[in-house]
């Protein structure tokens, strides 16, 4: 099958520090490459990629040095390329929210969009509603719940690489906290979790500009704690020894998070997962078998005291099982296929 994706431009593909969805893409993109299929990445020039690399810009934006860009016309050149070779593709795969579809309209039927971010806010049913034609892949079922009745084709879990991460057995005792420095994140929660449980905390945590302020007003001042240890930014070779070594990863999160890259990169080592029962939490986490749901701290605190009941070579193997990047192109596949199967009906019907 000729596949194309196309991911956002504002990191490299895979990113070179933070990021989720570049991240993903380029881990289906090298299992779609791996089972046999011809797929196009329109990516940055610094794409790590073992598909073919349709280049469409020297860099990606958010590390870009360049005072002055665009992050709009970088997209619509992005798009544009897309359109100039849409005939070379069995199907064209965006993970672009919707900013496709007015160029796409009459292409609908051979494209597939999967929604990476929250979908609460404010004009975006109006626009899913306006294009129903094309089908939309939710990362969670929970994701779905703002916009339940829109073109949902299937709900398909992340995966990342297996062979990325080495699992670990023999943990060094602390906490890991990973990710970003931002109030729905609730990087405070982790360190009271941390102090109350009596375990050092470790976080490995970028701070965008937006979140400067927060950052230094709330949780600058609690890394005065001898517990804690804040590390900064970390790239994809950190994270095997940071999380392997972890008793458990924090995930104390007070949003509604569509998925959680960070709990099955933390799974793929072998370390267990406490976290706040929000979002898609239910649907990656399996209570007592890879990590434990709570509500409070003081679930969050027993959960750390009951971490030795929990088997890190099943967590692994669970991992493997349910969020391997092989078992993700396996999904998408079966989508893509339908699609092909389907191109002139403007809805697909629900995937199980």
């Amino acid at each position: 099958m000729r596949i194309a994706q196309v991911p956002p431009l504002y990191e490299a593909v895979p990113p070179r520090l933070y990021g989720g969805t570049e991240r993903v893409v380029a881990h289906l993109t090298d299992a779609l490459v791996s089972l046999g299929h011809d797929v196009t990445l329109f990516a940055s020039a610094e794409a790590r990629t073992s598909a073919s690399l349709a280049v469409i810009r020297d860099q990606a934006i958010r590390l870009d040095p360049a005072p002055l860009k665009s992050d709009l016309a970088a997209h619509l050149h992005q798009l544009a390329e897309v359109r100039a070779r849409a005939d070379q593709f069995d199907v064209i795969h965006f993970h672009t929210d919707m900013i496709q579809f007015p160029m796409f309209e009459d292409l609908a039927g051979k494209t597939l969009t999967t929604l990476h971010g929250r979908l609460d806010l404010k004009d975006l049913e109006q626009v899913y509603r306006r294009w129903p034609q094309f089908p939309l892949v939710s990362i969670s079922d929970d994701q779905r719940r703002p916009l339940a009745h829109v073109n949902w084709a299937a709900t398909v879990h992340h995966g990342i690489s297996s062979e990325l991460f080495r699992p670990s057995l023999q943990p060094q005792g602390y906490l890991a906290f990973l990710g970003r420095i931002s109030p729905e994140k609730r990087p405070d929660r982790a360190i009271a979790i941390a102090t109350a449980a009596g375990r050092p905390l470790r976080i490995a945590a970028k701070v965008d500009n937006a979140d400067r302020a927060y950052f230094e007003a709330e949780i600058e001042p609690l890394m005065a704690n001898p517990l804690v240890d804040f590390i900064g930014e970390i790239g994809d070779g950190e994270k095997s020894a940071f999380l392997g070594g972890a008793a458990a990863l924090l995930f104390p999160i007070d949003w509604p998070e569509p998925f959680g890259l960070v709990m099955i990169e933390a799974m793929a080592c072998g370390t267990p997962v406490i976290a706040w029962d929000n979002g898609s939490v239910r649907e990656v986490v399996e209570h007592g078998l890879t990590g434990f749901i709570v509500r409070s701290q003081d679930e969050a605190v027993a959960a750390v005291a009951r971490l030795p009941q929990l088997d890190r070579g099943a967590i692994r193997a669970r991992f493997e099982e349910r969020f391997s990047a092989i078992a993700m192109a396996h999904r998408y596949l079966e989508i893509y296929e339908r699609l092909g199967q389907n191109q002139k009906t403007p809805s697909l019907t629900e995937a199980a």
